[in-house]
């Protein structure tokens, strides 16, 4: 069975321009459908520093101790 929808001459026309239109990299904007793009970013953004100063504190500490 076939389960595509048929597209009129128009919408194919207008699909084909949306498509073959290149992204523009220097001014993104996120789609409508996405709302969640549209937030700025909330979580653990901040972990990655805390981790990166902890081992370096670990491994000083590991050859101070060690000498």
């Amino acid at each position: 069975m076939d389960t595509r929808t048929s597209q009129s001459s128009e919408e194919e026309l207008e699909h084909l321009k949306e498509v073959s239109q290149p992204e523009d990299f220097k001014h993104p904007e996120p789609d409508a459908s996405q709302p969640e793009a549209l937030e700025p970013a909330h979580g653990l953004h901040w972990v990655l520093p805390i981790v990166v100063v902890l081992v370096l504190v670990a491994g000083v500490a590991f050859v101070l101790l060690k000498a």
